[in-house]
């Protein structure tokens, strides 16, 4: 699974050709969630309650590359990395 972002001990991945909604894939430590790109809603998944509000906004200010990464990973291209959270 490309891995797009790190920070914070957080890892932001995307399957290739992954079901819908459009989502991203948060792990920290033994903890993973399913992120939904348009709600940003947890669709599956924990994460402790300070690492989801630090995923939360550092999707939000890249919610539309999120959406890009999404659109090329649905016809197999590698996506774009992205920027961490500082």
């Amino acid at each position: 699974m490309p891995e797009l972002c790190r920070f914070f001990g957080i890892i932001i991945r995307m399957f290739n050709n992954d079901h819908n909604p459009p989502h991203f894939h948060v792990i920290y430590g033994d903890d993973e969630a399913l992120i939904d790109i348009g709600t940003l809603e947890v669709l599956y998944g924990h994460l402790p309650r300070r690492a989801l509000a630090i995923v939360l906004e550092w999707a939000a200010i890249h919610r539309e590359m999120l959406q890009q990464n999404w659109e090329l990973a649905s016809v197999g291209k590698p996506p774009l990395h992205m920027e961490p959270l500082e």
